[in-house]
């Protein structure tokens, strides 16, 4: 049967835009096999690589996510404590809430984003995510803010930035996994430079109450539309291959699902668990308790906001160099770097008090802490393969909650009995020391070239 180009171009349009079926589909195979008469065919001229799309679809969903939650609890912390019985203790109970009921959800999420399309379990989180939003606005007790962090928000911020955009990327990128992962994980520092002065604004102006709501409503209305409109779950879905590659033998080798037996047993897992739990758990106390620490010092709340910003702006850079160092160089001297960053910034913030020096210190551990998500990323994606991710990031999120959620409160409970964050920030920095350790344990190859590479000469041998 003859087609007219325009004709096959329309019904390849049609198929993108409503219903990406997989490639084993009969239709889509059908569509994929299709030839023009000059012999080229027609994916060569209608196949864009969406890789690019699902990237920037990241970027949107850490902004919202992270940044609208996370950063902006930070500003809302001390509004939030004078409302409920002014305890630091108490609202730091409440991030912990949240991350300990996604924690606890993880594996859950994990296997449902590996088994079923990834846009639907996003959606369903950011629903869940912009609905808590909006009943935060509406708590009047502990309680009921308690539980409005537990049933909404905790599975939402979880299922959308935590595990969701990760695995996302993961699945469009092999080669260049760190790099795509530094851009899209961008929107979580962006986020922390633009969030903490709305929010401040917010404070000034309303309340913390109408912030939460407005953030609700922008959820709704942007990022659920966003997501089921454009996410692809992965590049074959499409007829196409990861990183836009034309060939399979580009690519390393795929890994076969492992079972959660195989997996916790792995050295490399052991070792990124101890890593990015000790390490969240700094960086979520020091996040937190920033505003609230400067604004002990003397520093007023919207210069304390624009310190947090400038901390999430250095962690655009960082993400952006972790990244990219990740795909370039030994897995456990980009993690050094990163630690080392985090040490001389905080260094610097627990001995000063000057507001330019404090702002400098705070740059510095930003660039260092930038770099982790999309490390941690490449490392799971590269040890584990890309159709265990979510699988493996689900489980390691419970586990890490063990050690990372213990951050804030234990934070909040030092201030609360010594009325110094001091003795808190002296721990952190015998922690870091246990993640510098852990670091020389990892054995894993990120760095594409060198991937592709070794499975050749394994294949030869």
């Amino acid at each position: 049967m003859d087609f007219s180009r325009e004709s096959v171009l329309t019904a390849k349009r049609c198929r993108d835009r409503y219903h990406p079926w997989p490639l084993k589909s009969g239709l889509a195979q059908y569509f994929a096999e299709l030839h023009w008469s000059d012999g080229s065919s027609v994916n060569d001229i209608t196949n864009r690589f969406l890789g690019r799309r699902m990237v920037a679809i990241g970027f949107c969903i850490d902004f919202i996510a992270i940044g609208f939650f996370f950063y902006s609890y930070g500003v809302f912390f001390k509004a939030i404590a004078d409302d409920f019985e002014g305890s630091r203790l108490g609202v730091s109970l409440g991030i912990v809430i949240a991350q300990g009921t996604g924690a606890l959800l993880a594996p859950l999420i994990g296997r449902a984003l590996d088994r079923y399309p990834i846009k639907q379990v996003i959606a369903l989180a950011a629903t869940s995510l912009g609905i808590g939003f909006i009943l935060l606005g509406f708590t009047t007790s502990p309680l009921w803010f308690y539980l409005v962090m537990c049933l909404f928000m905790g599975f939402g911020s979880t299922a959308t930035a935590q595990i969701g955009s990760l695995k996302l990327i993961s699945n469009w990128f092999v080669l260049k996994r760190g790099t795509a992962l530094g851009i899209a994980s961008t929107g979580i520092s962006i986020g922390g430079m633009v969030m903490p002065a709305v929010s401040a604004w917010f404070i000034v102006h309303f309340g913390w109450r109408e912030g939460f709501m407005v953030y609700g409503l922008i959820t709704l209305v942007v990022l659920v539309p966003l997501v089921l409109r454009f996410v692809v779950s992965r590049p074959e879905d499409v007829g196409l291959l990861p990183d836009g590659l034309k060939s399979q033998e580009q690519l390393p080798p795929a890994r076969s699902p492992l079972k959660t037996s195989e997996m916790v047993v792995d050295r490399n897992f052991i070792a990124m668990v101890v890593i990015i739990g000790l390490l969240f758990g700094i960086q979520s106390a020091t996040l937190i308790h920033m505003v609230p620490r400067a604004t002990d010092i003397g520093i007023d709340l919207v210069a304390a906001a624009f310190i947090a910003s400038v901390c999430a702006g250095t962690g655009v850079v960082g993400k952006l160099a972790f990244g990219s160092m990740i795909d370039r160089m030994p897995v456990r001297l980009a993690f050094w770097i990163a630690v080392a960053s985090q040490v001389i910034g905080q260094s610097i913030m627990f001995l000063n008090n000057d507001y330019a020096l404090f702002m400098f210190g705070a740059a510095i551990f930003g660039f260092g802490m930038g770099g982790i998500v999309p490390m941690q990323g490449a490392v799971v994606g590269a040890a584990f393969g890309r159709a265990s991710f979510g699988q493996v990031m689900g489980v390691m999120h419970l586990l890490m909650a063990f050690i990372h959620l213990a951050g804030p409160p234990f934070t909040g409970w030092v201030y609360d009995h010594t009325g110094s964050y001091d003795a808190a920030f002296l721990t952190f920095f015998g922690l870091y020391g246990i993640v510098a350790l852990a670091i020389a344990v990892l054995r894993v190859e990120t760095r594409g070239s060198r991937r592709v590479s070794m499975s050749a000469k394994v294949e030869s041998l």
